[in-house]
């Protein structure tokens, strides 16, 4: 099986986004040296799997981020719809969380980064995520999409680590508690 892991920022009010999908406040932070840990979760995972929403903002930062494969999930976007440069590096799925896992493992995948809150969400919901490294930034965004949303049951989790950064990100690890 892959095991999914998820490495994002919110706001201190857990917000990933504002209401209208910016993500400009995450760069009141970017220009700072701290290594913050994305080049090692980047170094552990076979590729990425995002929902559509991330995958169209990806699009508007110019350059192609990514050098591992990509997957979109979405039920709206076209193999056409994809632009001709990243042909043989994003690859969409109309799949269930659980089957593209599985499929993934078939391809030899062992661990993917899951972004987005949609389907971070929805890989929570389906027991797919194995630890979640989430960094919080020293805003209050008062609304935005949330990291978060509602759940059938009680998702519990064990602190793992955090780390307080000298720009005032305040990060912490935790690994899915699985039940016996």
């Amino acid at each position: 099986m892959v095991s999914g892991h998820v490495f994002i920022g919110t706001s201190l009010d857990g917000f990933i986004a504002r209401p209208d999908g910016d993500i400009a406040w995450l760069d009141t932070h970017a220009g700072t040296n701290e290594d913050h840990g994305y080049a090692a979760v980047m170094a552990l995972v076979d590729g990425l799997i995002m929902g559509r929403a991330t995958y169209e903002k990806v699009l508007t930062f110019g350059d192609w981020p990514y050098t591992k494969p990509v997957i979109v999930m979405s039920t709206s976007l076209s193999e056409a719809a994809l632009p001709h440069d990243l042909v043989g590096k994003v690859r969409l799925s109309a799949e269930s969380p659980k089957a593209l896992m599985d499929r993934l493992a078939q391809e030899g995948w062992r661990h993917a980064y899951v972004d987005g809150g949609k389907l971070i969400q929805s890989f929570l919901r389906a027991d797919l995520i194995d630890d979640m490294i989430i960094t919080r930034l020293p805003v209050l965004l008062g609304t935005g999409i949330p990291l978060f949303g509602p759940l059938e049951k009680d998702i519990p989790l064990r602190h793992v680590e955090t780390t307080a950064f000298a720009s005032g990100l305040v990060q912490s690890k935790y690994a899915i508690a699985r039940r016996p």
